[in-house]
């Protein structure tokens, strides 16, 4: 189907302005067009209005995130309409309006984009827009920056009657390209596409530069001078302290409901922390919509110097804390009717560490840091507002009336359901190849984050991009033998993810020797990797997850081969019967943290194995006689089952022991040997 000559510019336009961060931010602000179709029941020509649907992306737009309706019908609506009371009636309606099969649902933006008599519309939330949005004296900034070419309209919530609004000063002023809504964003207009972007982008720079000038007009800084003690640290010691903090400070915003964190340490974020009206402005909280439903009316900002003490800092953290939950608690009441929606959690989802950054939190890694990209433009938003008047967001109660807005709820319960592993940070040592790619692959299938893990770094950066890049999996080079390198490891897996829940041993190598001709290096060679190995991997995760105070799982990849005797196998075998003592004593130690410790005991995984495949395999071969290449035939014809494993079965079995439905196990070793009778436990 050929696609409208007018949803193409649309489209074109669309994602020339979301690409840009000054014009809006990710999934913010909405554009449209209208146009002549045909009516395949008709016959004839209709008028319809193409949208940008809720919940969609205008950098990413495309023609299948629009929502397709009925000109005529949507703006008979007007006929109907009984008063802002009615709103969320008013977006139901839409659903009557709709053409065609398939699409976007409509956004409660929907009617200003039909109302406005204009071909395209687009509606941004651009940091300088709204720092004039926000402005106490903004509709007098205004007139001053545009004179008559932008209109103000006073706040009001998005819906039908703000559509009535914005089309009632187009009519009004006909010179007009635009309008500035107060405690929101800008809504421009033109003939053509090529009108609406010239008339969005002519606002939006026009107030950059406004702002600009007068922020070299004035001597002091917007935010004002810098306090001592808080300015940044350096950028290796900011990045020590970040990454200590991050466990602690994800366990308290997981109180409510678990919860994936980012870090950020922009110039933006930390000169903000290190200024002395960071205090009260942070309280005022955000003001435009899409920010606050990200990063929640204000965030939690710690009030000690960067040179605190870490477990000072971690203190008051936890005194911080209760103090938020009690204010959102009692914000929740201040506004909360009859007919409110349950709260949905007193957590915050953006953390202030002056010196260090900001941490923020989301249900996934991508809503994470997503929440921290919306708090920078509140700060940008802030600054501005500071440098050209006084920061005077919307009331209190507006904003509880859109977090608390029955659309809001209707929106988040559209969302499909969790996966099993979601929100949950994975970590896998050997992840770059056999058994390790195929658990980093599952982990990040059953909606975990991964931290793929191993000495060769191109393999496990191979993975994590497979896995779909930095907002699902990370690549880590990591010797698992050096202590250093698994602190760092660890330190990694926090400033990506926020800390760590699952941690998989899987990281090995073997030799088939006898026992005269083991050496000494063969034998160090092996417990290094696997039992040292283990060993440092699962202390320094302990360590996070007990800071987190959040549970969690430690997996260890151990083998058939550590409670079967088997020839020329000594140092491989002593070492994993190491590991697998070390699950027995872990479960004992880490139970009261609600951290369970299991292992898994593959045997025969010669396809896709990267130990098979690096001579293992040929040596083993020749112990047992066969060729390499039947070596995993013969294996399976040793077994009760007669099965071949593969690392994907080893991988499921990971799956089975971290996911809900083994909640209460801990300290069991899990066969995946297709059944090897002299292998199993007593």
């Amino acid at each position: 189907m050929t696609t409208h000559p007018e949803v193409a510019a649309l489209l074109a336009r669309s994602n020339r302005l979301g690409s840009d961060p000054r014009t809006t931010n990710y999934a913010g602000g909405n554009t449209s067009a209208k146009g002549t179709a045909l009516d395949p029941a008709t016959g004839e020509d209709v008028e319809l209005l193409w949208v940008k649907g809720s919940g969609g992306d205008l950098g990413t737009l495309t023609e299948r995130g629009l929502a397709v309706l009925r000109l005529d019908r949507v703006r008979g609506l007007e006929r109907v309409y009984a008063g802002v009371e009615t709103e969320d009636d008013m977006v139901a309606a839409f659903d009557y309006c709709l053409h065609g099969r398939g699409g976007a649902a409509p956004s409660i933006d929907t009617a200003m984009h039909a109302l406005v008599d204009a071909a395209h519309v687009d509606h941004l939330h651009p940091d300088a827009g709204i720092a004039i949005a926000t402005a106490a004296d903004g509709e007098s900034l205004t007139r001053e920056i545009f004179g008559e070419q932008v209109v103000w309209v006073p706040w009001r919530r998005p819906g039908f009657q703000l559509g009535l609004d914005i089309a009632a000063v187009q009519r009004e002023h006909p010179g007009a390209i635009g309008c500035i809504l107060g405690g929101h964003g800008i809504t421009a207009w033109g003939a053509t596409s090529e009108d609406a972007e010239r008339h969005s982008l002519h606002i939006i720079r026009t107030a950059e530069e406004f702002i600009a000038q007068r922020t070299a007009e004035v001597a002091e800084h917007p935010f004002g001078p810098v306090r001592p003690g808080f300015e940044p640290l350096p950028e290796a010691e900011r990045r020590e302290r970040a990454a200590a903090l991050a466990p602690v400070i994800r366990g308290l915003a997981s109180r409510d409901r678990a919860q994936v964190g980012h870090f950020t340490d922009d110039d933006v974020v930390l000169d903000f922390l290190s200024r002395e009206k960071l205090g009260p402005l942070a309280a005022l909280g955000t003001s435009c919509p899409d920010h606050f439903l990200r990063t929640k009316v204000a965030p939690l900002v710690v009030d000690l110097p960067a040179t605190a003490e870490l477990d000072a800092v971690v203190g008051r953290l936890t005194e911080l804390h209760e103090a938020y939950r009690a204010e959102y608690a009692a914000y929740y009441e201040r506004h909360a009717t009859p007919d409110s929606p349950p709260m949905r959690g007193a957590d915050p989802a953006i953390v202030l560490v002056p010196g260090v950054g900001m941490f923020s939190f989301g249900a996934n890694k991508q809503t994470a840091r997503v929440a921290g990209e919306f708090y920078v433009n509140a700060i940008n938003v802030m600054r501005g507002a500071e440098a050209i008047s006084t920061y005077a967001p919307i009331a209190e109660s507006e904003k509880f009336r859109i977090e608390y807005w029955a659309l809001e709820e209707a929106k988040l319960a559209r969302m499909p359901k969790p996966k099993t592993l979601a929100t949950r940070v994975a970590l896998v040592t050997g992840g770059g190849s056999g058994i390790g790619r195929a658990i980093a692959e599952r982990l990040a299938a059953e909606g975990a984050c991964v931290v793929v893990a191993d000495v060769n770094l191109e393999a496990a950066q191979e993975v994590a991009a497979g896995l779909g890049g930095p907002d699902v999996a990370v690549a880590v080079h990591a010797d698992v033998t050096d202590e250093a390198a698994v602190g760092a490891l660890l330190a990694e897996a926090a400033l990506a993810f926020g800390g760590v829940d699952l941690v998989v041993n899987n990281a090995g190598l073997s030799l088939s020797r006898s026992l005269l001709e083991t050496t000494t290096a063969d034998w160090d060679l092996q417990h290094s990797v696997m039992a040292r190995g283990s060993f440092l991997v699962a202390r320094e995760a302990a360590r996070a997850m007990v800071a987190q105070q959040m549970g969690g799982d430690i997996v260890y990849i151990s083998s058939k081969n550590s409670v079967f005797a088997g020839p020329n196998n000594v140092a491989y075998g002593a070492a994993k019967a190491d590991q697998a003592h070390q699950v027995r004593l872990l479960a004992a130690e880490l139970g009261p943290h609600g951290i369970r410790v299991n292992g898994i005991n593959p045997d025969g995984v010669v396809r896709g194995s990267g130990i098979f495949a690096s001579g293992w395999g040929a040596q083993r071969a020749a112990v047992y006689g066969v060729p390499e290449s039947e070596l995993g035939a013969y294996y399976a014809k040793r077994t009760l089952l007669g099965r071949e494993v593969l690392p994907e079965h080893v991988a499921a079995a990971v799956v089975a022991l971290t996911g809900p439905d083994l909640s209460q196990t801990t300290g069991l070793h899990v066969p995946v040997d297709s059944g090897v009778a002299a292998a199993f436990l007593r």
